[in-house]
């Protein structure tokens, strides 16, 4: 093994979207100069966007380039240095996204980039808050097709309300959007393709229509069942009796736990790495010798081979792996 592995606080890389806000300065301390802010990306191994690290031996360089230093063994098993597995972000939603979806890997790689298949969890959501999720039982990808052509997206699409604490996953393929009022961490495949089939006829910042992706977006769009999604989010193990608020998903790309900050998190970062990022609270962050204050809004690289680790405190904490 090559380098020092340690608990590696990490920067964010801010992103204005013109449906952002500014909860993400107001409650979880980013800064950016341009707005609205619409995401932090909180763990980034990208041409177009990369985490630094901010503490140790390794303060103030990119996290790409440490992970090369420490070799492929400090993110994953499988991983060889070609493309980093996850991207991890918060989104606030001041008004509503996009109706949109993303391709798989085989129509991602032919496009440039990974597949995308993602998952939510609600940090917050106003009153009456919605998402899309899915198209509407009876609703097959040619009737979307045609409804799409004849400016009758909307509908087609299902909405559920939202509230804090819920999860969604949405697996490549499944038609979503993100509501107006909801504030939410996501946890993704290493992409940012993103295909725009409706966008409510939305203009830019240059005053023009955004663009749009129907074509693509048509090519990738299918019908999910509830049973199918549920397959596909906990395809690599399901939550045992009593979990079912903890094992957030374990699918073929992510494995992501929740912890309500109640007493001692415990962790281990052994063949694959763990990203800590920490939604609410304050707490203390130990592994070895390592000591460090975990407060809401900060980001934790853990390199594969670091080993145990734990939390005390109050620290409501989303910890990500990939798979």
């Amino acid at each position: 093994m090559n380098g020092i592995r340690y608990p590696m606080k990490i920067g964010y890389v801010p992103r204005s979207r013109i449906w952002g806000g500014d909860r993400l300065i107001r409650d979880f301390g980013k800064k950016s100069d341009e707005l609205p802010l619409g995401e932090s990306w909180e763990l980034t191994v990208r041409a177009d966007g990369m985490s630094l690290v901010e503490n140790g031996v390794y303060a103030g360089k990119p996290l790409g380039d440490v992970l090369a230093e420490l070799g492929p063994a400090s993110v994953a098993p499988e991983y060889d240095g070609s493309h980093f597995p996850l991207l991890i972000k918060l989104i606030d939603a001041t008004d509503r996204l996009s109706v949109q979806v993303h391709p798989d890997d085989v129509y991602g790689r032919a496009d440039g980039d990974a597949g995308k298949t993602e998952m939510w969890y609600i940090l917050d959501a106003a009153p009456g808050a919605e998402l899309v999720y899915g198209l509407l039982d009876g609703i097959d990808t040619a009737a979307f097709a045609a409804a799409v052509r004849d400016g009758r997206t909307e509908e087609c699409l299902r909405r559920v309300p939202v509230k804090r604490g819920d999860v969604f996953f949405i697996p490549s393929g499944l038609v979503h959007a993100i509501g107006a009022g909801i504030l939410l961490a996501e946890i993704q495949q290493n992409s940012d393709l993103t295909y725009r089939v409706y966008d409510y006829n939305r203009r830019g910042t240059d005053g023009k229509l955004r663009q749009l992706h129907v074509e693509k977006a048509l090519d990738v769009i299918r019908p999910y069942t509830e049973e199918e999604i549920y397959s596909i989010r906990y395809a690599c193990g399901r939550p045992a009796a009593g979990e079912e608020g903890t094992l957030l998903s374990d699918c073929p790309y992510f494995r992501v736990l929740h912890s309500d900050g109640a007493g001692c998190t415990e962790g281990e970062a052994a063949e694959r790495f763990v990203s800590l990022l920490c939604v609410s609270g304050e707490g203390r962050l130990c592994a070895g010798d390592f000591s460090a204050t975990v407060r809401k809004g900060d980001s934790w690289y853990l390199p594969a081979g670091l080993g145990r680790f734990f939390v005390e405190g109050e620290a409501e904490l989303l910890l990500s792996s990939p798979r």
